[in-house]
Formats: C-alpha cells, structure tokens, sequence
C-alpha cells in the first residue's frame, strides 16, 4: 500500500473536525475569544499524546498508523499557526492580556492535556 494514502485520509478527517469542533464552540461562545481554536488545540494535545503513547509505550499502533492519526488527522486538526495569527490579532487591536492569556493558555493547558492524553494511552 503507498504510504500517502493513510497520511492523506487522515489528514482528510481532521481537516473536517477541526471545522466542526471549532464551529460548534463559536456557535456556543462568539467569537469575542478564540475559544474554538482554543479548544481544538487542547484537544488535539490530547489526541497526540494518547496516540503517541500507544504508538511508543504500548506498540499498539504501527508506522501506517501514526501516519493517520498523527501526521494526518492531527496535523490537520490542530492550529497551532492560527493561535500566532489570532494572538496577533489580539496585540494589533490593543487586547495584549486576552492574547497573552491565550497564548500562554494553549502552551500550559496543551502540555497537560499531552501529558494526560499519554497517561490515558498507557491505562487504556
């Protein structure tokens, strides 16, 4: 099977849920915070840290695997390069302490996200 295929499915997938997850919670919050980026980029820290745990730790996903679902489905999903775009957003119009709440808010809650993602990846 070519390697492309799993990466370009994957990618595929969290192309879509990134719209939909991010959608939802602008749906529920406005769009005042950057909430559903916020909430894409934690949970994506999630999903890599599980992934990244059974992939390593446990074996338990091979290379066409981490390819979905890392490579692909995560690297799409996340959007650690919009969080730079909307922080400067933020700064440009005056809102330096939203931008640095946010910014340091998806570093910090995105480190213990992965760290709980890869502690879940090991019990399940």
């Amino acid at each position: 099977m070519d390697k492309s295929i799993p990466l370009v499915f994957g990618a595929i997938l969290g192309v879509f849920a990134r719209y939909l997850v991010a959608t939802r919670i602008y749906m529920m919050t406005g769009t005042g915070f950057p909430f559903g980026t916020l909430a894409v980029n934690i949970s994506g820290c999630l999903l890599v840290g599980v992934f990244d745990s059974w992939a390593g730790d446990r074996g338990l996903i091979g290379p066409a695997g981490r390819l979905f679902l890392m490579t692909g489905f995560c690297a799409t999903y996340t959007t650690f390069s919009t969080l730079i775009l909307e922080s400067a957003h933020l700064i440009s119009n005056g809102q330096i302490a939203r931008a640095l709440a946010y910014y340091l808010g998806s570093g910090v809650l995105g480190f213990v996200s992965f760290r709980l993602g890869a502690f879940l990846g090991r019990i399940f």
